[in-house]
């Protein structure tokens, strides 16, 4: 809005208050709150170790991992840990015992070295070594915490039907499930085998009469019960035969209440 030719009116923005208190916002501090100076500590870098803190160091100057300056890293190593003692922070053994490490690799750096001992390894190559590990777990690491996780970036949506009722069909009953049940029922005819040798009149359309005979009506029959096992293997087999053929023609229903439950026969509707 133009109030005159030379003054503009701009549209102001109220000042984002840092709290609420008992509903009420908080634009400016009490003037009698006492902090104590301990209370709030800000942490900007965090460093899970040494290992960490050294890799940090030499990622902030763009260093070579292959060929560290190490009088510089042990300087600037020395300067963190002093920083930690006087931040009063705590400061563990293997950070300690990491100067140390470079402490003593700066030491063989700088000391003259004969023609035997020339031949020698770089004393940072154990450091280079256990460095470059170590980054490669910290990417792996970084790169799995980037997939999309459940319940942080990725969310379940659930809808709750109050009114909804849903029936549960019971399991159909796969080929699998009559035959595990009549491994059993063959089993126990191994019991009644004999070696007299005669010629045995069985007719699976005849034993198909008799299920059906005993099937009748809407009684469910136990698909074991119809087996006897005193007629031997070749008995239980003709049963079989005759249940499958029954089910292929759909004049008997195979019905089974629960997963590798028994199984019933019933007449089919």
């Amino acid at each position: 809005m133009i109030s005159d030719e030379n003054s503009v009116t701009k549209p102001g923005q109220s000042e984002m208050p840092f709290a609420l208190v008992q509903g009420s916002p908080m634009t400016e501090l009490p003037h009698d709150l006492y902090i104590p100076p301990e209370a709030l500590e800000v942490f900007l870098e965090a460093f899970e170790g040494p290992l960490d803190l050294l890799l940090y160091l030499i990622r902030k100057q763009n260093l070579d991992i292959l060929d560290i300056p190490i009088a510089e890293i042990t300087a600037q190593y020395m300067q963190y840990i002093d920083l930690m003692e006087v931040l009063q922070l705590e400061l563990a053994g293997e950070y300690l015992v990491m100067g140390a490490v470079l402490a003593e690799i700066k030491s063989r750096m700088l000391l003259p070295r004969t023609e035997i001992e020339e031949d020698e390894d770089d004393p940072r190559a154990e450091l280079i070594k256990r460095l470059q590990e170590f980054e490669r777990y910290k990417q792996a690491a970084e790169d799995l915490d980037a997939i999309p996780r459940l319940e942080r970036e990725v969310f379940n949506t659930v809808i709750d039907f109050t009114e909804r009722r849903s029936t549960q069909k019971p399991p159909e009953v796969s080929m699998d499930q009559i035959l595990h049940a009549f491994a059993d029922v063959l089993a126990r005819a191994e019991m009644y085998s004999h070696h007299m040798i005669h010629r045995e009149a069985l007719s699976v359309r005849e034993r198909m009469t008799i299920i059906l005979d005993r099937i009748r009506g809407d009684e469910f029959i136990d698909f074991i019960g119809l087996f006897t096992v005193e007629e031997g293997k070749a008995g239980v087999i003709v049963c079989l035969l005759a249940v499958l053929e029954l089910a292929k023609e759909s004049l008997v229903e195979v019905v089974q209440n629960e997963i590798n439950g028994p199984i019933y026969l019933k007449a089919a509707s």
